[in-house]
């Protein structure tokens, strides 16, 4: 039995999705990752199809329609062993915060550009010296009348090149709680006081921008706070369970990419007088492989569900983006293993899905947080 029920509405969404990523994306991968970078109009392509922020209600321009729509478009584009798709944060991480937490003057500004693809958000929490431990951010925020004064530096920011708008995580410094001395604040890219750093380059993941952020002086309207002051910590902990759980999805749709296309290699090469042996050990390293990404995929369609139904799941998420996103790291390194020599040449689609995998576990908080949340749940 089927844990996901997609209706017929669902299939045709995703025929639709499918056919956009074979002319869209497929023919400008090479070229993307040669250039670093996926274009920001790439985006309003997909906003003028309805791919972006489908969740998004009707009144702010978007569509309204369930999770599931998010997760076609998340399975079409990662099936294309294509890593640099930004549109997945901006979508499904960032802009959900601006549909929860947002005034309704920010929602009217800002989400209508969000869903058409004018405006590219960008998340800014990781500093250079903080890692996973947002409590333990540097970057202040201080009053000055109707706007704060922010002042610091982001680093490793996820569409820090193309964004226009960034959700800031930032300190008061006077409060000396650090968990209640976070609130987010939206920033847009052309505010005084903001600058760009360096673009970097990666392992992996090589279109997918990511850049250093500096605020310096930088002077943002109270109004463009998300929710209360000093609840950004419980903000960011309350929309983690989405980002986790879109990590593990990832982190499973690699899996089966990954091992679809070595079977496919390996019957094609394998054999007496081809470039594999036919072996016992090659046949019983596959089978394991399958059994635990069909064992991953049970896990995370179930929670898909589970989210849906707004079931708090933040410690099976938590499980899952750890114990999936090792399993790909797994499949990648058994792969690689099986393919021999033939497995180090770069025209093999598993070298970049290698490369790729290796930095899901730093995501959406390390696989150590995450190990440390289910601790907590065990009360050990």
């Amino acid at each position: 039995m089927k844990i996901i029920k997609y209706t017929e509405e669902h299939n045709k969404f995703r025929v639709r999705v499918h056919k956009f990523v074979e002319e869209e994306v497929v023919p400008n991968v090479e070229q993307w990752e040669k250039n670093r970078l996926v274009p920001s109009s790439f985006y309003k392509k997909m906003g003028a199809q309805g791919f972006l922020c489908p969740t998004i209600p009707k009144e702010y321009g978007g569509q309204g329609l369930d999770f599931l729509y998010s997760v076609i478009i998340n399975d079409e584009i990662c099936r294309t062993n294509h890593t640099g798709c930004g549109p997945m944060l901006h979508s499904e991480i960032v802009v959900p915060y601006i549909d929860s937490f947002a005034t309704e003057a920010c929602k009217q500004k800002y989400l209508p550009g969000c869903v058409s693809g004018d405006i590219i958000t960008a998340i800014a929490m990781t500093e250079p010296n903080t890692g996973s431990d947002v409590a333990a951010i540097t970057t202040i925020a201080e009053d000055d009348g109707d706007h704060v004064i922010v002042n610091g530096a982001k680093i490793f920011i996820s569409n820090g090149i193309n964004c226009d708008l960034v959700m800031l995580a930032a300190k008061d410094p006077l409060v000396e709680n650090p968990y209640h001395a976070v609130s987010l604040y939206l920033v847009e890219a052309d505010n005084p006081g903001f600058k760009r750093g360096n673009k970097l380059d990666k392992m992996g993941w090589h279109s997918q921008d990511t850049a250093e952020l500096f605020f310096t002086n930088c002077r943002v309207p109270k109004a463009n706070m998300l929710g209360e002051k000093g609840k950004g910590f419980y903000m960011l902990m309350k929309k983690l369970q989405q980002e986790r759980l879109l990590t593990a999805l990832w982190g499973i749709i690699a899996s089966e990419y990954m091992l679809d296309n070595c079977l496919q290699y390996y019957k094609e090469n394998s054999g007496e007088g081809k470039l594999l042996p036919k072996s016992q050990v090659n046949q019983f390293s596959l089978v394991e492989m399958a059994a635990e990404v069909k064992i991953g995929r049970t896990f995370i369609d179930k929670l898909v569900v589970d989210h849906m139904e707004g079931r708090d799941v933040v410690v099976e998420t938590s499980m899952a983006k750890f114990w999936i996103t090792e399993l790909a790291r797994r499949v990648a390194n058994g792969c690689m293993d099986l393919l021999a020599e033939a497995g180090v040449c770069e025209h093999l689609p598993i070298v970049r899905s290698f490369l790729g995998v290796r930095s899901m576990s730093i995501f959406a908080g390390t696989n150590e947080i995450m190990r440390r949340i289910v601790a907590k749940s065990m009360n050990l």
